[in-house]
């Protein structure tokens, strides 16, 4: 029902910035778009979660004033702004698409479990 496909990732100094982009291929209007981070070695971590409904967001602690995430629903696109890029942010970085929780009740805008995944874009920062 729906690919998505990252890009935007590349090589950048510490302390700068990078936008990534999340496209949808299908429809994914209803669908909450979630960002992972996983390192060489490591299981991904979320980095924040998005509704393609109201365009309410969720960053997750450790990302708290560093990543700003957005929708253009017109292009299927959801953004992922990273700012002040630290060396341990290095990873692939992920989208991926599931329901809406509070479909179900729940008061979190972030999905339990996902049912569609990018590709991954890979972020390196140097020091």
């Amino acid at each position: 029902q729906a690919q998505l496909v990252e890009s935007g990732g590349g090589l950048v100094q510490a302390g700068g910035s990078l936008r990534l982009s999340c496209a949808a291929s299908g429809r994914t209007f209803g669908y909450e778009i979630g960002w992972f981070r996983q390192a060489p070695g490591k299981e991904r971590e979320g980095v924040s979660c998005l509704s393609t409904t109201d365009g309410s967001t969720h960053i997750l602690y450790s990302w708290m004033d560093r990543v700003t995430t957005s929708r253009d629903n017109a292009k299927n696109t959801v953004y992922l702004q990273l700012k002040r890029l630290k060396v341990e942010d290095t990873g692939r970085y992920y989208c991926a698409a599931g329901p809406d929780p509070r479909r179900g009740g729940s008061a979190s805008v972030c999905p339990r479990q996902y049912t569609y995944w990018g590709q991954g874009t890979q972020v390196t920062v140097s020091s």
